[in-house]
């Protein structure tokens, strides 16, 4: 097993180098970039000014004094943003750079935050980090018991009801669970029980450490719980149908006629085979919330996390926070997918790995 690991340690930087090549190469290429973004702010700017309007800070008033209303933006000026933002090298030596760069794990300075992407990331992390742990142990949690029981009672009152609740979280979209739970417990036009926004209340340094807890606690719950809600049914389902198929099998039949209780062939025989395509989904299921399902979640909540910063970044071409957190999301997300394989081992020890490669 150790021999395994290394390999697929050994195997996670060419991967990693790979997905991020070809983002860099597709990226740089495409129209629009922030050259392009910041001469047309330049452009609005200019002409709002000559109308009396605001005006604007940073990179943009420094370079506007090259501004030429009757001939356009001064070829200068272009070179000069072309120059601030790395854009005057060429392709070749901009992603030799990131390469060296990236190896030390420096990531550059955002174009428009005027931080280190690290800072950023770092500062944005935890909230990320907390949705989907805390989303990811609920719904295994709940989907885990919760198909065991479906299959057991497969075709009965029970399985029929809870098929039908599966199916509505399922078919409804996170974010207008996520909107529901607002209107019900969150001053809409219910209840409110729950805080709207943030993952702290604006008094929380004035409180203790328990009450901080509870403080915390008393706001990631509606996040987390849209969050459960439209995450576990997959799941669910997933279980149930593992479980029925392991119960189908011949060595089922044989455990029963030999005299064994359902209950020790259902946790001493069927549970660590039936287990394997559970675990297998576990990176799927926490990278799939830590990256993109709390996207949305993290708008409608104003929570400052991984996904809306890197959301953010693509909107404004913030390239240096687009790879950033591109690098460290592909990481978390080969990391994950090595420890589902010792999940693996850990559940069946008959898995060898090492044969297999």
């Amino acid at each position: 097993m150790l021999i395994y690991i290394l390999k697929r340690l050994f195997l996670i930087i060419p991967t990693l180098f790979t997905i991020i090549t070809i983002n860099f190469f597709i990226i740089q290429t495409a129209p629009g970039g922030p050259v392009e973004r910041m001469l047309a702010q330049i452009e609005n700017i200019d002409g709002d000014s000559a109308k009396g309007g605001f005006g604007y800070g940073g990179e943009v008033s420094l370079l506007q004094h090259s501004y030429k209303a009757s001939s356009g933006l001064d070829k200068e000026l272009i070179v000069e943003i072309q120059k601030l933002y790395g854009f005057d090298k060429p392709l070749w030596e901009r992603y030799l750079m990131m390469v060296r760069n990236y190896i030390i794990f420096d990531f550059g300075e955002s174009f428009y935050k005027q931080q280190k992407v690290l800072d950023l990331v770092i500062e944005r992390l935890p909230v990320s980090v907390s949705l989907g742990l805390w989303s990811t142990l609920f719904i295994y949690l709940i989907s885990i018991p919760l198909g065991i029981k479906k299959a057991v009672q497969h075709h009965s009152s029970f399985d029929i009801a809870t098929s039908f609740v599966v199916i509505i979280c399922h078919a409804i979209p996170t974010f207008l669970i996520a909107i529901l739970l607002i209107i019900l417990f969150s001053g809409g036009s219910f209840l409110e029980i729950f805080p709207l926004k943030g993952l702290s209340s604006d008094y929380s340094e004035n409180l203790g450490f328990f009450e901080r807890i509870i403080d915390y606690l008393w706001h990631i719950t509606l996040p987390v719980t849209a969050l459960t809600l439209g995450g576990f049914a997959s799941l669910t389902l997933l279980c149930k149908n593992s479980f029925l198929e392991e119960i189908s099998k011949q060595y089922t039949l044989t455990a029963r006629a030999k005299g064994a209780n359902e209950r020790q062939i259902l946790y001493g025989h069927i549970f660590r085979n039936a287990m394997l395509i559970v675990v297998s989904g576990f990176p799927a299921a926490f990278v799939g919330i830590f990256l993109s399902g709390s996207l949305l979640i993290e708008i409608i909540f104003s929570l400052d996390g991984l996904g809306l910063l890197g959301y953010e970044a693509a909107l404004n071409r913030d390239y240096p926070i687009v790879f950033g957190t591109l690098y460290i999301f592909t990481l978390i997300g080969l990391i994950t997918t090595l420890i589902s394989d010792i999940s693996y081992k850990l559940i069946d020890p008959r898995i060898d790995f090492e044969a297999r490669s």
